[in-house]
C-alpha cells in the first residue's frame, strides 16, 4: 500500500469511501470480520471506534455501554479485557432484533492486524487521554502510514495540539471542522498552516465548501463528509443516498467532497461504478 497521505492526495477515485465501523451489513459492527468483508468489497477506508478497558487494553467498540451490541447494560470501559472477550458482539448493528454470533471484541492491536497492507484505517478515540497510547500501538504495528487519527480543530489552539500530536511519530492527524460561512476561509486558512492532507467537515450550508472548492484544492485539504443518517448535514443522509444517490454523493461529488463516510457502502460503491462506466 502507498503512504495514507500520498493514497488522499492522488486519489482517482471517486469518491473514495469510508466503511463507518466496517462492513457491518454481514456481520457485527466493529468486528475483525467486518474489516475483512471491507477488504474483500474494495473500500478503501474503514472507520473504527476505540475504547480503554478497565485493565487499560485499547479495543473496538463505539456506545459508552454493551447493551446495543452485547446484550450487556454495562458502561464498556469497566470491563477487563477477559471479561469483554468473554462476551459475543450481536450481528449487523445490533439491537433487541439481531441475534448473537460467535464474533468478539476486538482489541485494537487485532483490528491493526486485519487491516495491516489491506485497507486505510480511520481511528475514532473516543476518549481523547488514549490518543497518544493509540499512536503508540500503531507505530508497534508499523503501521503509521496506513492510519489517521483525528481530533477537533476549530481554533489555533487546537491546531496546535494536532501539530503536537502528529508531530510524535508522524501518524496523519485528521482536523474534524465545521465549517459555517462566517468563519470558513479563516478555517481553511488555519488548517492549510498545520499542513494537514484532509479535512473531515461538518457545514450549515452545502455552498458553504462547494463556493470554496478552489480554495480547499489550493490548501491541499480533501473533503471528508459523513452521510450518516444520524449525523449527517442538511439532509444528504444515506438513506436518501440509498434511493437517490445523485441527489446525495452526487450532490456532494460536485461540491468538491472526495472522501465519504457511509453506512451504505455497497449503493456507494456501485454508484461510483455507475459514473466510471458513464466517464
Amino acid at each position: 500500500m502507498i503512504p495514507y497521505r500520498d493514497f488522499i492526495r492522488g486519489s482517482r477515485l471517486a469518491p473514495t469511501i469510508v466503511a463507518h465501523r466496517g462492513a457491518w451489513h454481514e456481520a457485527p459492527e466493529n468486528s475483525v470480520q467486518a474489516i475483512l468483508n471491507a477488504v474483500e468489497a474494495g473500500y478503501e477506508i474503514v472507520e473504527i471506534d476505540v475504547r480503554r478497558s478497565r485493565d487499560d487494553v485499547l479495543f473496538i467498540c463505539h456506545d459508552e455501554t454493551l447493551d446495543r451490541m452485547a446484550g450487556q447494560n454495562v458502561v464498556a470501559e469497566e470491563l477487563t479485557l477477559a471479561e469483554l472477550k468473554a462476551l459475543r458482539l450481536k450481528n449487523r448493528d445490533g439491537g433487541e432484533n439481531q441475534p448473537f454470533t460467535e464474533h468478539l471484541i476486538p482489541t485494537l492491536a487485532e483490528a491493526l492486524e486485519a487491516a495491516k497492507g489491506r485497507v486505510y484505517l480511520d481511528i475514532d478515540v473516543k476518549i481523547g487521554r488514549d490518543l497518544t497510547d493509540a499512536s503508540h500501538l500503531v507505530s508497534e504495528h508499523r503501521m503509521n502510514d496506513q492510519v489517521d487519527l483525528k481530533i477537533k480543530v476549530q481554533t489555533p489552539e487546537q491546531a496546535s495540539d494536532l501539530l503536537e500530536l502528529q508531530s510524535a511519530n508522524g501518524i496523519m492527524v485528521m482536523p474534524m471542522t465545521r465549517f459555517e460561512e462566517h468563519n470558513v476561509d479563516a478555517l481553511i486558512d488555519l488548517l492549510a498552516e498545520t499542513g494537514a492532507s484532509i479535512v473531515e467537515t461538518k457545514f450549515d450550508d452545502l455552498n458553504t465548501i462547494a463556493s470554496r472548492a478552489d480554495r480547499f484544492r489550493v490548501a491541499g485539504l480533501a473533503v471528508w463528509v459523513n452521510t450518516l443518517d444520524g449525523v449527517a448535514c442538511c439532509g444528504l443522509t444515506d438513506t436518501l443516498g440509498a434511493q437517490e444517490p445523485a441527489a446525495v454523493w452526487g450532490r456532494l461529488m460536485d461540491a468538491g467532497v472526495s472522501v465519504i463516510q457511509t453506512d451504505e457502502p455497497e449503493a456507494l460503491q456501485a454508484y461510483r461504478s455507475q459514473l466510471a462506466k458513464v466517464g
